[in-house]
């Protein structure tokens, strides 16, 4: 059979480690191969072809002609002081106090920083990618680190009915944060394969539901839809053909969100919304885009698009802010998915991390990244900006 053979663990996938950074490794962060049952449903997969999970259009991981030495000599060179923020970012300190309050129209989103967004939808709560974690790296130490703090410890956020992942990347999908969730009773919805890695982790079997693209399951009262997204999985450093990436929606009695996980731009998009729109709200990544990989992440423009195509009302944008991902400056995605929503016509809200909002009525747009971005030149007319909130130092916290 082609890929590779099935096993609990992924330690055969770091080859040509260090003792020394074998000692350091948290092994069990690299999660687990399907097999069994799973397996089998992977291989009746119409979109796993030739031994691996296949975009719905022809993609490349890296668009590059020259080494990938060269891609990160790129990367190096780019402009350090541009990809941080100068000055501590800020962040809406969220309590369970605030979030006790049900949503006055059934329907609030709070972005948690990157990809993490809480969507409390006609009396439901559903987590997406939540990321807990200092550092999204298998490694102690190493690995991009969380540029805030998480506006909230997981024990405060309450109760969670779903919690959903769009693919297996450490920034989407963080062991620790998976394994701290496993108390509050929620169910697990995730891609074909990916739902090995929970298994792995400790989520119980039955509590775990796992959807190729196009399938829907009804969890907790919600209909809870896969559909396709152009990126891949890895967890060790070769792209992992077993595992599936996708794009979710969510729909309850009176509210529709999409979630679009990690994605490049393709027409697929327009499908969806046909299908499953429209929706109140989208989720899109903007942010960790770079021309070396154009073809597995938006740019900000491309996500407006993709908003719009899917028949989205609000569009929160996520993937920016949190981590240093890609060589682009820290609050580029921002400035720019606003200039293209402006150009489109599309509503766009850009709160602090851990500030909830309801796309009912969405706030004003306030520029708060201005404040603490490391401009090339002065801005005027900077909206005012809470103070911020010291990162926490301890390298490996989960706030529990």
């Amino acid at each position: 059979m082609p890929g590779p053979a099935p096993s609990t663990s992924r330690l055969t996938d770091l080859r040509g480690l260090t003792a020394a950074g074998w000692r350091r490794i948290r092994t069990d962060a690299f999660g687990a191969y399907p097999a069994g049952a799973r397996l089998e449903r992977i291989l009746r997969s119409p979109n796993f072809t030739d031994g691996a999970f296949r975009n719905p259009v022809p993609t490349r991981r890296l668009v590059y002609e020259r080494s990938p030495l060269e891609i990160t000599r790129a990367q190096l060179a780019a402009d350090k002081a541009r990809r941080v923020p100068a000055r501590p970012i800020p962040v809406h300190r969220l309590n369970a106090a605030e979030l006790a309050t049900p949503p006055a129209s059934g329907l609030r989103l709070t972005w948690l920083g990157h990809a993490t967004v809480l969507v409390e939808l006609d009396g439901r709560r559903v987590l997406f990618d939540p990321v807990w974690g200092v550092r999204c790296s298998p490694f102690p130490g190493i690995g991009p680190k969380r540029l805030h703090p998480v506006p909230i410890r997981l024990a405060d956020l309450g109760p969670v009915d779903v919690v959903v992942i769009s693919h297996d990347h450490y920034d989407h999908l963080d062991m620790t944060t998976i394994r701290s969730l496993i108390g509050s009773g929620a169910r697990f919805a995730a891609p074909l394969g990916v739902g090995a890695h929970l298994e792995h982790w400790g989520v119980p079997a039955e509590r775990i539901t796992e959807l190729d693209w196009w399938e829907s399951a009804e969890l907790a009262g919600l209909t809870l839809t896969a559909t396709p997204a152009r990126h891949y999985c890895s967890r060790g450093p070769r792209t992992d053909p077993m595992m599936l990436w996708a794009s979710w929606a969510v729909a309850g009695p009176g509210h529709r969100v999409f979630h679009s996980g990690d994605t490049g731009y393709f027409p697929g998009f327009e499908r969806i919304g046909e299908l499953l729109g429209p929706f109140d709200a989208t989720m899109t990544q903007v942010g960790a885009y770079s021309r070396f990989w154009p073809e597995v992440h938006m740019t900000p423009e491309e996500g407006v698009r993709a908003h719009l195509d899917v028949r989205g009302g609000v569009l929160l944008p996520i993937h920016w802010a949190t981590f240093n991902l890609a060589p682009h400056p820290w609050e580029e995605p921002a400035e720019r998915t606003l200039a293209a929503a402006a150009e489109l016509g599309a509503t766009v809200a850009v709160p602090l991390p851990g500030a909830p909002f309801e796309p009912a009525e969405p706030p004003a747009p306030r520029l708060w990244w201005r404040a603490v971005a490391a401009l090339p030149e002065p801005v005027e007319e900077l909206a005012q900006t809470p103070a911020a909130e010291p990162v926490p130092t301890h390298e490996d916290e989960v706030p529990a």
